[in-house]
């Protein structure tokens, strides 16, 4: 995109200083609904532009707040640099820091046992930092907040159509272990932290994207491994080494009851919703059923078969 096209100089030529954008680039990756930019300036430096519908300025606003504090904690991310108002008044936007690098969901499959892993221990660490952000008083319960959204969601499964080998015991499996659930504390997550929202540089170091996918961006920080099933590029490795980064070592034994249930039921709302609202995603979902069911022995095993309990830095690389 040219810097004199007629549509980006009326949208944006009100973002202080964008009369120094000398490149501009349009990005198409991403779910958010934002419009977002490479652009470069004449110094040479580089920034990640989004721009929103004026009417989310408040929710942006909030998100941006916090990710300057996210930023402060010491998060390898794309950083707030600038946040206002643009196109007459009709659009909000976000001026990030620029990270380079290569989507780790691409990169995974080319890497050995050990960087792999080594990865996934500095992608656990990130999210620590994350997480460690608590939640505002006065949050109703994670229980009820998980119930009043998802329960419907979940039982929605049973009444779609299909028929998915396990089902049955991960229904027995929620009923038996929902109230897990109760008193949950409650921490700022990011609400869409897996492989493809996270960029690796030339030296490896982890870089966190995508931010702004949240309504309320509290909830139970263990629910954020909830998208484990669905990298496309799935990792043993780099999995077991992002929970011994998050835990600094072996995640406690509750964790992995609460992990089944996230990912079980998780599974098969993600099939109901391929029923209802993406009909064409409905095979690849159910194959994601079908694995976490495995990972499972069927829900007779709290612990996933792919965590390496005995893998070790440089051992089996």
């Amino acid at each position: 995109m040219e810097l004199n096209n007629d549509i980006f100089s009326c949208m944006c030529n009100d973002i202080p200083n964008s009369d120094t954008f000398t490149k501009i680039e349009p990005i198409n990756k991403g779910v958010s609904g934002d419009d977002k930019y490479c652009v470069e300036t004449s110094e040479g430096q580089r920034f990640l532009l989004r721009i929103s519908d004026i009417e989310s300025y408040e929710r942006k606003k909030i998100m941006y707040d916090m990710m300057e504090h996210i930023a402060s904690l010491g998060v390898s991310m794309s950083c707030p640099v600038d946040f206002g108002i643009c196109n007459g008044g009709r659009s909000v936007y976000q001026l990030l820091s620029w990270c380079d690098g290569v989507i780790a969901d691409d990169l995974i499959p080319v890497l050995s046992e050990t960087e792999q892993y080594i990865l996934g221990i500095k992608a656990g660490q990130n999210l620590s930092l994350i997480h460690s952000v608590l939640a505002p008083d006065g949050m109703v319960d994670w229980y009820d907040r998980f119930i009043e959204t998802n329960d419907s969601r979940f039982r929605s499964f049973f009444s779609c159509g299909i028929t998915i080998d396990g089902s049955d015991a991960i229904l027995d499996y929620y009923e038996k272990n929902i109230h897990l659930l109760r008193g949950r504390p409650q921490f700022f997550i990011h609400g869409d932290y897996h492989n493809e929202n996270l960029l690796v540089s030339e030296n490896h170091d982890i870089a966190v994207i995508d931010w702004d996918l949240l309504d309320s961006p509290y909830g139970d920080p263990w629910s954020e491994f909830s998208r484990i099933s669905m990298c496309a590029n799935f990792s043993p490795h780099f999995t077991t080494g992002l929970l011994r980064g998050y835990f600094d070592g072996e995640p406690p034994e509750d964790f992995w009851r609460v992990l089944a249930l996230y990912l079980s039921t998780g599974a098969l709302m993600l099939i109901s919703w391929a029923v209802y609202v993406e009909p064409e995603c409905l095979e690849e979902c159910k194959q994601i059923a079908v694995k976490v069911i495995h990972w499972f022995d069927g829900m007779r095993s709290p612990i996933p078969a792919w965590y390496l309990k005995d893998f070790t830095e440089g051992k089996n690389s």
